[in-house]
C-alpha cells in the first residue's frame, strides 16, 4: 500500500471521532457483559480475544456473532439482547479505560478550531453516558449512536449526516477511527481518514486498511497534521 500523503490542519474544519477502540478501550465491558448474558442462557463463556474480533458493527451484529461463536440457537437473540442491554447499562464504563492521549488530542483539535462530533455504532443509551463518565462529552458538539440514522458504519450515511450537523463538507471533515469500518465509511463519504494503531479492527492489523494516516495516539494528530493555517 502506498504511503499516505501528508495532511495539514488547514485542510479541515471538523473531525468525526469513533468511540470503542478509538477513545475508550471498552473490551473489558463487553467481555463482562457478554459472559453474564451467556451464563444466564447456560451457554459457554467467550474469550476477550474472540470478542475483540466482533466489536464495531453494532450491538445486534455483536450478539448474533457471539451466539454463533458459542453455538447457541439463533432463536435466543431477543432474550440474549435484552439481557445484554440490562447488564451493559449496569456496568457501563467500569472496565473501560480511556486510551492515552485522547483528552489531550481532543483538546488540541478543539483549540485549533475544529468542530467535533462523536459517531459510533454503539447504542446511544450506552455511548452518551460513557462519554460523560469518562469526561469526554465536553469536547463534542454532537454525539450520534448506532440507531441515530437508518444505516450504520461502514455505510457512508452516518458520516454524511454528521457532516451536515457539523456544517462541514466531507472533504474538510476528518474521520478518526480504529477500523476498516471507519475507513470504508469515510472513503465512501468522501472524508479523509486517520486510524489509531491500538484499536480492534476486527482482529486484523490496522495498517492493512486504506487510510490517509495512522497514529499511536490522538495526541499524535497534532504532529501528523502540522501547524497549518486557518
Amino acid at each position: 500500500m502506498p504511503a499516505p500523503a501528508p495532511l495539514s490542519l488547514s485542510c479541515f474544519d471538523a473531525a468525526i471521532v469513533d468511540l470503542d477502540g478509538t477513545m475508550v478501550d471498552t473490551l473489558g465491558d463487553f467481555v463482562v457483559v457478554l459472559n453474564r448474558m451467556l451464563g444466564e442462557l447456560n451457554l459457554s463463556p467467550i474469550t476477550a480475544e474472540a470478542v475483540g474480533r466482533m466489536i464495531g458493527k453494532g450491538s445486534e451484529h455483536l450478539i448474533r456473532s457471539v451466539l454463533a461463536h458459542v453455538e447457541g440457537d439463533a432463536a435466543l437473540f431477543e432474550d440474549a439482547y435484552a439481557r445484554y442491554q440490562h447488564h451493559y447499562l449496569a456496568i457501563n464504563g467500569q472496565h473501560a479505560p480511556i486510551y492515552d492521549g485522547v483528552a489531550e488530542g481532543l483538546a488540541t483539535l478543539r483549540a485549533r478550531g475544529l468542530r467535533l462530533a462523536c459517531l459510533t455504532n454503539k447504542p446511544t443509551a450506552f455511548a452518551r453516558p460513557l462519554l460523560a463518565i469518562k469526561g469526554l462529552d465536553v469536547y463534542f458538539e454532537h454525539m450520534f449512536g448506532g440507531e441515530a440514522f437508518e444505516r450504520k458504519k461502514p455505510d457512508p450515511l452516518p458520516l454524511l449526516k454528521t457532516c451536515e450537523a457539523l456544517g462541514s463538507t466531507p472533504a474538510r471533515t476528518l474521520m478518526i477511527g480504529d477500523s476498516s469500518n471507519d475507513a470504508q465509511a469515510a472513503r465512501a463519504a468522501g472524508c479523509p481518514v486517520v486510524l489509531v494503531s491500538y484499536g480492534y479492527n476486527h482482529g486484523r492489523p490496522v495498517h492493512e486498511v486504506d487510510a490517509d494516516g495512522y497514529v499511536d495516539s490522538i495526541a499524535d494528530l497534532a504532529r501528523l497534521l502540522g501547524p497549518g493555517s486557518r
